[in-house]
């Protein structure tokens, strides 16, 4: 056998076994929890190496637990939830559907303003003056304001019920209202691009133009 071979296994017995790399952060926890413990150890005159490093490990031990536990999501399913009463869940969808119709009746209310006003300061009297095909020019719009008239009307009376259960009947007074709303419309929407063409026809025109400013200055 050769003498080196020979040396070479006594050397490498003899050389001390490295150590596992470990993470800096873990070798400096591990390092600041055991001075402490030996810090306390000194201190009560008791270092026991046994000791140290069970210590040690308990530490650790109570760290990682701790850490996941931070970590954990919180089960928000296991919170307790506001128990609401049956009467109040009723109250208050009774309460936004009072608000829904209420802003119902208000739209419908303006728009047949608008309609009347319009009607009575424009339609009129320029179809008293007759300088101007009305009928091409407004299509049947008051045809429509008698429409709004009589739907805000069964709006109002079916609201007039003191019972709060009777507001459902307000989409019952859509649905009665449904054929009338629709032929009224389909006649304006088909005469609109007819009536917009009209209108810049005439704006050409100064005295035509100026019965519009009249008009308009009524309105406001």
């Amino acid at each position: 056998m050769d003498p080196k071979e020979a040396g070479g296994g006594e050397k490498d017995k003899e050389r001390p076994i490295k150590r596992r790399n470990r993470p800096v952060f873990l070798r400096y926890l591990e390092r600041r929890k055991t001075d402490t413990i030996v810090a306390n150890d000194i201190a009560n005159g008791d270092i026991n190496l046994g000791t140290l490093v069970r210590r040690s490990q308990s530490d650790k031990t109570e760290y990682s637990a701790k850490l996941k536990e931070k970590l954990m999501p919180h089960d928000l399913s296991a919170l307790p939830s506001p128990v609401l009463d049956v009467e109040e869940i009723r109250s208050r969808k009774m309460s936004r559907r009072a608000k829904v119709i209420k802003e119902l009746v208000q739209t419908e209310k303006d728009y047949l303003t608008d309609l009347e006003l319009c009607i009575r300061e424009v339609v009129q009297p320029l179809r008293v003056l007759q300088v101007v095909d009305v009928d091409r020019l407004f299509t049947n719009m008051e045809t429509v304001c008698e429409v709004s008239a009589a739907l805000l009307h069964r709006m109002h009376t079916a609201l007039s019920d003191p019972d709060p259960e009777a507001v459902v009947m307000v989409g019952d007074v859509f649905i009665q209202a449904k054929a009338a709303l629709e032929d009224v419309y389909k006649i304006y929407c088909y005469h609109h691009d007819d009536a917009n063409m009209s209108l810049k026809a005439y704006e050409k025109e100064e005295q035509i133009k100026q019965h519009f400013t009249t008009c308009i200055l009524a309105l406001k």
